[in-house]
């Protein structure tokens, strides 16, 4: 990782893009290749561009079940031809076909020599060993090329991409059965607060049951990162020193959540000041104005904020972006798109938001963003069946039903 500058933190936070930008520009992605099955490289990125080392299927096939022949000029109804075989997928033809010769073909079968095209089983008739045709036939001949999937040589897929299951599936029809790919950054998870007790246990007074490492551990597989280390660590200098050191060892990023603003008990600035580098704090962004980022013993560090909703925000905005980046890749972050505001909004204005909602469709067809109870950081119901971020101007006070906004879409690309 280059050395991020530390710079004066502006006062109301960085622009989320900005941000973003000197994130990705502090990087320096050199991640070690693995050669895998590939079964096991769904969502990993190829590290070195692919060939096709032969055509595929490698042979002209028959498109639909019927009969080849001979015949380059379409022919006219009533034209007979004569019986002479059968081949199906897997089952060639023998031998050469000649004029005036049919042979019984089925889809994906390989055509036989000499056949020129395929005839539909509608359009024929089997009179014993005749074949009549019976209705008008087009020009298309219905084959299938020998290299329709891939010619020799052709690209597969590029150096850098992320492989999706339609990649796997190409690459598999292709032959291809081990990929080169990039390792995926170790990701070291820090949690950090006094008053946090593990889900099941009892609380005292004052007390909250954790979630912010399960939100962002699941958060993170979901995106395809499995974390290396998680620790929870109260806030107490020592011991988060002390698990600092630990997760550098281990891991190429850390992310920490709690303790980044800047309260008596908040710890995670000083001691990344005292052992690397804070490039900035603070987004200019709601949820998730406290957030740190900066080099821990020349490795990424990135402080969430304790709000869970904001922790699991700024970790789309900004952590994804930069695993994405380190595994090779392009950072991309979340696709967005152009939705309407299905009610009206009322909010307080003063920072940009990211408001959490769901995916509809107006009669037209046009897509809309309902928003559903508390937008309050602290509440992870926000999250729960959340299919956009819709972006909210810091200006807005007041937008009316029909307003056409940005919103960050929440699903996956399938294939």
């Amino acid at each position: 990782m280059a050395e991020p500058k530390a710079e004066p933190f502006p006062a109301e936070g960085l622009p989320l893009q900005e941000a973003r930008a000197r994130v990705l520009a502090a990087l320096r992605p050199h991640p070690p290749i693995e050669t895998l099955p590939l079964a096991a490289c769904l969502g990993r990125v190829v590290a070195q561009s692919v060939l096709a080392s032969e055509a595929v299927p490698g042979f002209r096939a028959a498109i639909l079940d019927g009969y080849a022949v001979a015949d380059a000029m379409p022919p006219k109804p009533g034209r007979r031809w004569r019986v002479v075989g059968h081949c199906a997928a897997g089952t060639p033809y023998p031998q050469l076909m000649g004029e005036g010769e049919a042979v019984r073909i089925l889809t994906g079968a390989p055509l036989p020599e000499g056949a020129a095209r395929v005839l539909a089983q509608e359009q024929v008739e089997v009179q014993g060993a005749s074949l009549l045709l019976a209705e008008a036939v087009g020009p298309e001949p219905w084959i299938r090329a020998a290299d329709e999937e891939a010619a020799p040589g052709q690209v597969l897929v590029e150096a850098g991409q992320r492989l999706g299951p339609a990649d796997l599936g190409r690459l598999a029809g292709c032959g291809v059965a081990m990929l080169p790919v990039a390792a995926r950054p170790r990701i070291g998870l820090l949690i950090t607060g006094d008053e946090l007790v593990s889900a099941g246990a009892d609380r005292g007074p004052g007390e909250i049951w954790e979630s912010n490492g399960t939100l962002l551990e699941a958060l993170f597989a979901r995106l395809g990162y499995p974390l290396a280390q998680r620790l929870q660590v109260a806030d107490q200098p020592e011991r988060l020193a002390a698990a600092f050191d630990q997760l550098a060892a281990g891991c190429d990023l850390v992310v920490s959540t709690g303790g980044v603003s800047a309260g008596d008990s908040d710890w995670i600035r000083p001691l990344l000041a005292e052992r690397g580098t804070v490039a900035f704090w603070k987004l200019f962004l709601r949820p998730g104005r406290p957030f740190a980022f900066g080099s821990l013993a020349g490795l990424p560090f990135f402080g969430l904020p304790g709000n869970p909703v904001a922790a699991a925000i700024t970790a789309l905005q900004l952590v994804l972006p930069a695993l994405q980046a380190l595994e090779g890749g392009d950072a991309v972050g979340l696709r967005r798109l152009r939705v309407r505001l299905a009610a009206p909004l009322r909010r307080r204005p003063g920072r940009p938001e990211l408001a959490r909602a769901r995916l509809a469709f107006a009669d037209d067809g046009l897509p809309l963003a309902l928003l559903e109870g508390s937008q309050a950081s602290s509440r992870i119901g926000s999250l729960q069946g959340a299919e956009l971020l819709l972006e909210l101007p810091a200006e807005a006070a007041t937008l009316e039903a029909g307003t056409e906004l940005w919103a960050q879409l929440l699903l996956l690309p399938l294939f």
